[in-house]
């Protein structure tokens, strides 16, 4: 834990605790209801990794001549309620956080008034962080979990990730979208499944996100005066300071505003491979879904509906100034890019995507399919 005389620059506990007190009750279902969910998520999430493997055509390394394989992934899948998810992801931005928060700690003792910083800054933070978390926990449906740490109740694999369900959420979803349950249990794996695939099909894709996460981190603006001043521009932006008319689609966000543009070169890197892995894994749940989801379109369609208007202006308020809309954005444009280059190269010509983190797109080939695919493919041709 990063602290100075026993002041952490995080108070974890006080994070989960917030966001555990805060965090809205899930739908009431019946013991023997829920018992029932969670086993039929966990066979779903099984039976999902062949569906997905068999459709994008990825093995996991030492896989015979590329084929999908049986091989079971190290990965856990865990089923968790709303307090798990909030548990499972303060470990993880524990791990993500660790490097800048060392160097925030060092920095801390040289700043005018670090100290005062330092007696406070711990608590605020937690109740702040505990106050997203729970606004969160209530609205994810699956999550692969990337660096996720192991700890004694959330097992993962050796070289970190796990697979987290969260079962009231998605009971909440298919019962508000008033779908086939079983499909839409199925549906939602098939996209988280694609996520483990990713990972474990492509070794080097998980160094190369965690690099340049480090990297926007450490050109993060630690003076304190540089990021009050910061927010103080972010502040004015989101109370209206901007004539009205004048904001584009993309808007700003608090996260967009305190970034350096060192840190917007970063993000935009970031944001296209981000794209790519949720676009494509919602490229893979549809595309396998006629086969195993009956009533696919009927789900799409309903979802697509919900995801864009949101649970009211409050939510959307709060989406907007965490940049959750920018995730929104992600799936959309990332579906698109590779539905036009599977269409145009086929299955194995996009997944030359994955054979280096230079042939990944770019933010501008996200948008514009074919600038991928001459790039990547004109060389790989030998072209001139």
């Amino acid at each position: 834990m990063t602290s100075i005389g026993g002041t952490e620059m995080v108070d974890w506990n006080l994070a989960v605790s917030t966001a555990t007190r805060l965090v809205r009750p899930g739908p009431e279902v019946s013991r023997d209801e829920a018992r029932a969910i969670v086993a039929e998520l966990r066979r779903h999430a099984k039976s999902s990794e062949l569906h997905v493997r068999e459709f994008t055509r990825l093995a996991q390394p030492g896989a015979a001549d590329g084929a999908a394989g049986d091989a079971p992934h190290d990965t856990p899948v865990l089923v968790v309620d709303r307090p798990g998810w909030i548990k499972a992801n303060v470990a993880g931005f524990r791990a993500v956080l660790k490097p800048l928060l060392a160097k925030m700690e060092d920095r801390r003792a040289t700043v005018p008034g670090g100290a005062v910083l330092g007696a406070v800054g711990g608590k605020v933070t937690g109740v702040e962080l505990g106050m997203l978390l729970s606004f969160l926990a209530s609205r994810v449906l699956g999550q692969y979990e990337t660096f996720a740490p192991a700890s004694r109740d959330l097992p993962a694999a050796a070289q970190g990730g796990r697979l987290l369900l969260v079962a009231p959420n998605i009971v909440h979803v298919e019962r508000e979208l008033e779908v086939d349950p079983h499909d839409f249990r199925l549906w939602v794996c098939l996209h988280e499944e694609t996520h483990r695939t990713q990972f474990t099909a492509v070794p080097w894709l998980r160094d190369h996100i965690e690099g340049e996460i480090q990297s926007f981190l450490g050109e993060t603006d630690i003076d304190p005066g540089a990021l009050l001043e910061r927010l103080r521009e972010a502040a004015q932006s989101l109370a209206g300071a901007r004539p009205e008319g004048e904001e584009g689609d993309d808007g700003n966000s608090l996260v967009d505003l305190v970034q350096t543009p060192a840190q917007r070169e970063i993000l935009g890197r970031l944001t296209a491979v981000m794209s790519l892995l949720e676009g494509h894994a919602d490229f893979v749940m549809d595309g396998v879904g006629p086969d195993v989801v009956p009533s696919v379109a009927e789900i799409r369609e309903k979802f697509q509906k919900r995801r864009a208007s949101g649970a009211g202006r409050l939510d959307q308020a709060l989406r907007k100034l965490l940049g959750l809309d920018a995730k929104l954005r992600q799936y959309r444009d990332g579906e698109r890019f590779v539905r036009a280059v599977v269409e145009e190269v086929g299955m194995d010509g996009f997944n030359r995507v994955w054979t280096s983190p230079n042939t990944l797109p770019t933010k501008q080939e996200i948008a514009k399919p074919a600038d991928w695919i001459a790039r990547v493919h004109r060389k790989s041709d030998g072209a001139p």
